[in-house]
């Protein structure tokens, strides 16, 4: 998850690493987006639904009705902010429409919730797509969940949208994700499988609520901030493309991204005497590939990507990230009875570091050449698999800061859970990825009863 901010405007105040990124925050939270491109989606779910399952067919196909409510409270050790206590305190209805009749499908999730520390409510269209399925090729669209890669809670190749405010909260970790409202061709001739993404419509990363977390900002007096998001037109329709095949006994994959970066980039008004920045989304292009397959005893997976920054392939404009190319080894396996373990190492190089020095300006963090990220995950099942025990963690050799994601999880029933975790940040510098967010500090509860 890391595309990196601003070089020295906003290259400390983010996630360097895949794992995340923090963009410096705003002194009020942003506006909901994508509002018109989840009419336009809506608008021609509906449209498909009443042509292919109205009810003269509607014997004819298969349809259900799932969904859940949740209870999700996240209490900080420290105040945040704004003086409140709590990161996250929300309830939460989610309903889920999965109709077929070859060859179309139709599948909508959506939420409704109330937030507590705002006190309001809203509803959420998560994903809503139609699906054609013929013999060698299908077609999805919509508003979709798409996931690229191999990384476990670390991201090269899956470039889409990510919502970091609800993975610091103690969110569910399926609100990680964010579904983007564009098209997918899937093509499946003898040698080679073909997956194809159009997105014409941009959407962001989404970022932690700067009232409920603390957040380094090296610019904290300049409140006069404007966000520009990429236009939605031809030129910028973002493109994608994975190519993958079974080699030997691995999965092997390629994959092509053009678009943007996902997360703001700050451009002062004026370098010495700011009182404005503009946040813009500087163009990107990754060119990426992965392997995974059994080896000692074991799974084993190794991913890599270039990232090219198109508005700064020389590394001389601050403003603009500098190139990258990114790398990483994972390792997960069973050492005993509902015991696994899994281990990651990843290391992003910057490239034209030099001039990357010599644009950065003074009194600015300057990020090294090489950084480094370790994680651990250990997972045990107790009591029939209804009892999980786990811990994520990550730490960089590089910058000497840490996270720590311990959590209880037990199924009370086939139809009710609740789990309790903790976020724990610390080391490093006030800065660093995991070090800035020292006092975020956070005990976490999740409740749901599914139906």
């Amino acid at each position: 998850m890391s595309d990196k901010q601003s070089k020295g405007m906003s290259q400390k105040a983010e996630v360097n690493f895949c794992l995340f990124v923090l963009v410096h925050p705003h002194p009020n939270p942003p506006p909901s987006r994508g509002r018109g491109a989840e009419l336009i989606s809506l608008f021609l779910i509906l449209l498909f639904s009443l042509g292919l399952f109205s009810p003269s067919y509607a014997f004819a196909a298969d349809i259900s009705l799932h969904g859940f409510f949740q209870g999700n409270y996240s209490f900080g050790t420290r105040a945040n902010p704004d003086g409140g206590d709590f990161k996250l305190a929300e309830e939460r209805l989610q309903l889920k429409l999965d109709a077929s009749k070859e060859p179309f499908r139709l599948f909508i999730k959506t939420d409704a919730f109330f937030d507590h520390i705002d006190e309001k409510g809203d509803v959420e269209l998560r994903e809503g797509y139609i699906d054609y399925t013929a013999k060698k090729w299908d077609l999805r669209i919509g508003r979709q969940v798409i996931t690229w890669g191999l990384g476990d809670l670390l991201f090269i190749n899956d470039v889409f949208p990510k919502d970091y405010e609800a993975f610091f909260s103690g969110r569910p970790m399926e609100y990680l994700k964010k579904g983007v409202d564009g098209v997918k061709v899937g093509l499946y001739p003898v040698f080679a499988s073909f997956e194809f993404i159009a997105v014409p419509f941009f959407e962001p990363n989404n970022y932690p609520d700067a009232r409920r977390f603390h957040m380094f900002d090296p610019m904290p007096n300049v409140t006069n901030r404007e966000e520009k998001d990429p236009a939605s037109n031809f030129k910028n329709t973002e493109l994608a493309l994975r190519i993958y095949r079974g080699i030997a006994g691995f999965d092997a994959s390629l994959y092509f991204y053009r678009g943007f970066f996902r997360q703001p980039w700050m451009m002062p008004d004026n370098p010495m005497m700011p009182t404005k920045l503009s946040l813009f989304y500087p163009k990107l292009s990754v060119y990426g590939a992965s392997l995974q397959g059994r080896a000692l005893e074991g799974v084993l997976s190794v991913e890599t990507g270039y990232y090219d920054s198109k508005q700064d392939r020389s590394g001389t404009d601050y403003t603009v990230p500098n190139s990258q190319t990114r790398f990483l080894i994972g390792y997960q396996r069973q050492l005993w009875e509902d015991f696994t373990v899994g281990l990651q190492y990843y290391m992003e190089y910057m490239h034209d570091y030099s001039e990357y020095k010599r644009a950065q300006p003074a009194g600015f963090p300057k990020d090294r050449k090489l950084e480094q990220l370790a994680t651990v995950r250990l997972t045990q099942f107790l009591m029939h698999q209804n009892l999980r025990l786990s811990l994520f963690s990550f730490w960089s050799p590089s910058d000497g800061d840490y996270m720590l994601n311990p959590e209880i999880k037990y199924n009370f029933s086939d139809h009710v859970w609740g789990a309790v975790g903790g976020n724990i940040y610390g080391g490093g510098e006030r800065w660093s990825q995991f070090g800035q967010l020292d006092k975020n500090d956070n005990i976490y509860l999740q409740l749901r009863y599914e139906f």
